[in-house]
C-alpha cells in the first residue's frame, strides 16, 4: 500500500491494496493512518493535498490535544474520538501523556517500567482497546463516521500512530475481510517510521543512562500486543463481528455500507 515518506504527516499510510477475502482488497484512497498532524503544513504539501482528505478522525486525548493541536488538510473536518478518555487506561493516566515525566528520569522509569512493567501497560492497554466504554465509544465513533455518505477519504490517528491507530487498522482490515496474519503484517508495517520518529528522545534517555529496553516497549510495535487485543476480542465478543456489532454498538447497515464502500 502507498507510503508518504517525504509528507509532512509522520508515519502517513494509505491501507489501499491491503488483501482481502475472495481475491478483493482495500479500495485505495480511502483509509490513511498516521501518527499526529501538528508539524503538517497543508501550504507545503502537495502529496497529501492531492489526496483530498475530507474527514480526520483524531484518537488521542485531551492532553495530547492540546499539547500538539492537529493541523488539518484543506478542507477536513476534524472528529475527536478519545480512546482513553476518562482514564480509560490501566492505572488512569494514558501512557502518551506521562511519557515526558517518566522517560526524563532513568530513576523514574526504571522503578515505573523495569522489571517487566512497561510490557504489562502495554498490553494491559491493548486489552482495554477492547473493553474500556471511551475505547468502545471512540472506535464506535470512527467506524459509523466511516459509514457516513459524506465522509470522504478519512485518516486516523494518534500520537505514534502505532498503538491506537494500529487496533483501528485492524479491527477494520478484519471487518473488511482481512485475515490475522494480513492485519498483522500492517500492524508491524510502522515500526521504522515509528523507531525514527521516537529516536530522538530514546537517544536522550540513554545518553542519561537509561536501560534502552525500557522505552523499546513503549515505543516498540511489538505482536504480543496486538495478541493481547485480540485474545481480548475472542474473550469477550468471539469475533470480530460480534465486537464491532455488540461491543462498539456498530448497527448492520453502517457495517454493510462500510464494506460495500472500502472493499475494491
Amino acid at each position: 500500500m502507498p507510503q508518504f515518506d517525504a509528507s509532512t504527516i509522520i508515519n502517513l499510510r494509505d491501507l489501499g491494496g491491503v488483501a482481502l477475502a475472495g481475491n478483493s482488497a482495500v479500495r485505495p484512497g480511502l483509509l490513511l493512518r498516521s501518527g499526529p498532524l501538528d508539524r503538517h503544513d497543508p501550504a507545503a504539501d502537495p502529496a497529501v493535498a492531492a489526496l483530498g482528505i475530507r474527514t480526520v478522525v483524531d484518537l488521542r486525548g485531551e492532553h495530547e490535544r492540546r499539547e500538539r493541536p492537529d493541523r488539518l488538510p484543506k478542507g477536513a473536518r476534524l472528529i475527536v474520538a478519545d480512546v482513553m478518555a476518562d482514564g480509560a487506561a490501566p492505572g488512569g493516566e494514558p501512557v502518551p501523556a506521562s511519557l515526558d515525566s517518566i522517560l526524563g528520569s532513568p530513576a523514574v522509569a526504571e522503578q515505573r517500567l523495569g522489571g517487566g512493567k512497561a510490557e504489562k501497560l502495554m498490553a494491559d492497554s491493548y486489552r482495554a482497546f477492547v473493553t474500556s466504554d471511551a475505547a468502545c465509544r471512540a472506535y464506535g465513533r470512527l467506524l459509523t463516521t466511516l459509514a457516513e455518505p459524506d465522509c470522504g477519504p478519512l485518516l486516523f490517528h494518534c500520537t505514534a500512530g502505532k498503538d491506537r491507530t494500529g487496533w483501528a487498522a485492524t479491527v477494520l482490515l478484519l471487518l473488511l475481510g482481512a485475515d490475522e496474519a494480513t492485519a498483522e503484517a500492517e500492524y508491524l508495517a510502522v515500526a521504522p517510521a515509528v523507531r525514527a520518529a521516537f529516536a530522538p528522545v530514546v537517544d536522550r534517555f540513554t545518553a542519561a543512562g537509561g536501560d534502552p529496553a525500557l522505552p523499546e516497549a513503549l515505543f516498540g510495535v511489538r505482536p504480543a500486543y496486538l495478541a493481547a487485543a485480540l485474545e481480548e476480542l475472542r474473550r469477550t465478543h468471539g469475533s470480530v463481528e460480534g465486537y464491532v456489532r455488540v461491543g462498539l454498538g456498530v448497527p448492520d447497515a453502517a457495517v454493510n455500507r462500510i464494506r460495500d464502500r472500502y472493499v475494491a
